[in-house]
């Protein structure tokens, strides 16, 4: 193996490296980085809702923990507002 290929090689290995530790140390954890760069990737942004357009149904968990409840039974014409993210 030539050597530049060899150098260039392990200078990319250790950029690499060099991210991921990054990555990790501004998320919180290894896991915690995967998700940040699975949901920064652009085509996670695409979709078809808009302001006003009727939410899709989904299985929510209630507050108790265990309950389950589907999001239509809820609303019911009704404006509803859900809020994702972190308030810690």
């Amino acid at each position: 193996m030539k050597p530049i290929l060899k150098w260039s090689l392990l200078g990319l290995g250790i950029a690499l490296v060099g991210v991921g530790t990054g990555l990790s140390f501004m998320a919180g954890s290894p896991k915690d980085a995967l998700g940040m760069v699975r949901y920064a990737l652009p085509y996670m942004h695409f979709g078809n809702l808009k302001v006003g357009s009727v939410a899709p149904d989904a299985t929510l968990v209630a507050l108790d923990g265990e309950s389950r409840f589907h999001l239509r039974d809820r609303i019911a014409g009704k404006p509803l507002v859900l809020v994702f993210g972190s308030f810690t």
